[in-house]
């Protein structure tokens, strides 16, 4: 295995750690979730690059980098929804898209293709991992007191362009990638 694929794995295996953290009370626990989520997502930029720059990029790449983006993104949501810090509906939506694609990827991968990310879907990767840090570090947990409106207000602006973003990028996946689904 190489490292590329490696880095992918840790990042699956750091979402637990994230998740148990981020639902701790106290200062110490959600910043160690927060670091533990954002050194997460850097190993998405890292294997990327690594794969690339190294002619390493491999079948199971394609297909569990953007499982572990979806793992890591769909967690820190999830907890963000149940600590009232993102609306229920933009976490449906967003997780709608998801399951959507991802369902399109198995028919794709039934049909012998394995397609990977498009350059809207790293963009909207990006931005939901940006977004989820902001809501993270910027917008109050139930019973925490408010921490000043700009930062929540910033952090909402990010949320609602990473929505955006997903429901573009979603409906240009399945376009560009119609011809996989040719009993529609």
């Amino acid at each position: 295995m190489n490292l590329p694929n490696k880095l992918t794995l840790l990042r699956i295996c750091m979402i637990p750690f994230f998740v148990v953290l981020a639902r701790l009370p106290g200062f110490g626990c959600q910043a160690a979730a927060v670091a533990i989520y954002v050194a997460a997502c850097l190993t998405d930029t890292l294997d990327g690059r690594i794969a690339r720059s190294r002619n390493l990029v491999t079948n199971f790449g394609k297909f569990m980098d953007p499982i572990a983006d979806k793992l890591l993104v769909m967690s820190a949501m999830i907890v963000l929804t149940a600590q009232h810090r993102m609306p229920d509906w933009v976490c449906i939506l967003m997780l709608a898209r998801e399951f959507l694609v991802s369902g399109f990827r198995l028919v794709a991968v039934e049909n012998g293709r394995i397609i990977a990310a498009g350059p809207l879907g790293k963009l909207k990767t990006v931005f939901q991992m940006i977004s989820t840090i902001a809501l993270m570090l910027l917008t109050a947990a139930d019973g925490e007191p408010p921490l000043g409106p700009g930062g929540a207000v910033f952090a909402n602006v990010l949320m609602y362009i990473a929505m955006v973003l997903t429901v573009v990028s979603g409906a240009d996946y399945i376009w560009r990638n119609r011809d996989c689904i040719s009993d529609m």
